[in-house]
């Protein structure tokens, strides 16, 4: 995925939030003379309401009839219906050759060649899919460590879900204060306090590191290629729910499908969103 913690498109402003905000505690009152009466139960059954997704990455499916001089920032919107930037998501095959650097869509300098797209058959998807894989399994050798005697604990999008079924019986301070109490967030919280920089465990991964190695490598490997939304070559628009695994799992098989699905020469473009517009 792009940067862990992503440009969230939620009405907070972040996926997870960075800072705990604890509510003031309430004020003792005095014993009341007599028992109050017993409340009422409410017959309001309240449906969960799904935290949206983070989405900061979209792989868009370039349809043949698109130019490779139209797809430019000012231009994504006229065509895809997108406001954002090309961002340099994909490699390009190391063997790229001279006469081929004009097909490709953002080329920039360095090893691997990074670029914002290109005909499918110059991207080395699966070397982008090999690194992503290897970052992973470090990373979560060192979230082990750093958790190691902690018991498992509820993701963020539960807090989140429950503040916005009843705001206000659930305020968004308490929500994020209760996530912030559990043991195993305290733990990966120091560890990125005492050892700050890109690559370390973030807590916005918490629910896909506790799904084990193997899955938090397959989910890592599989989001550098497909971004966090994918906009298939005849408009269909592919995207998780919400940040839950379940639902990033589920999105992971659809753009997988669709990418094994393309021919060669089909031509994909990474875009960083703009949530703001």
């Amino acid at each position: 995925m792009s940067a862990v913690n992503g440009t969230p498109l939620t009405s907070h402003g972040s996926r997870v939030p960075a800072i705990p905000i604890r509510p003031a505690p309430a004020k003792a009152t005095a014993a009341p003379a007599r028992p109050p009466a017993p409340a009422r139960a409410s017959s309001v059954v309240r449906t969960p309401v799904t935290p949206a997704p983070t989405i900061a990455t979209m792989v868009i499916c370039l349809p043949d009839e698109v130019p490779a001089e139209a797809l430019t920032a000012h231009q994504l919107r006229t065509h895809f219906g997108v406001t954002g930037t090309l961002t340099p998501l994909f490699w390009a095959v190391p063997q790229l050759r001279l006469w081929q650097r004009s097909q490709m869509i953002g080329l920039r300098k360095g090893r691997p060649i990074p670029c914002a797209g290109g005909p499918l058959r110059l991207l080395d998807l699966h070397g982008m899919r090999h690194a992503a894989a290897i970052g992973a399994a470090i990373r979560y050798q060192i979230w082990e460590q750093a958790v190691h005697g902690t018991r498992v604990a509820t993701p963020w999008p539960t807090f989140e879900s429950r503040h916005l079924t009843d705001p206000q019986k659930y305020p968004y301070e308490t929500a994020v204060a209760d996530f912030h109490a559990q043991p195993r967030v305290n733990a990966m919280r120091l560890h990125a306090a005492v050892t700050p920089g890109p690559g370390q465990p973030g807590v916005g991964e918490l629910e896909m590191y506790q799904a084990g190695q193997m899955a938090y490598q397959h989910h890592r490997a599989a989001s550098a290629v497909v971004g966090d939304a994918m906009l298939t070559v005849d408009g269909h628009k592919l995207a998780p729910i919400s940040d839950s695994l379940t639902h990033r799992v589920t999105y992971l098989e659809q753009a997988l499908r669709h990418l094994d699905t393309l021919e060669p020469g089909q031509r994909l473009l990474a875009v960083a969103l703009d949530t703001t517009a």
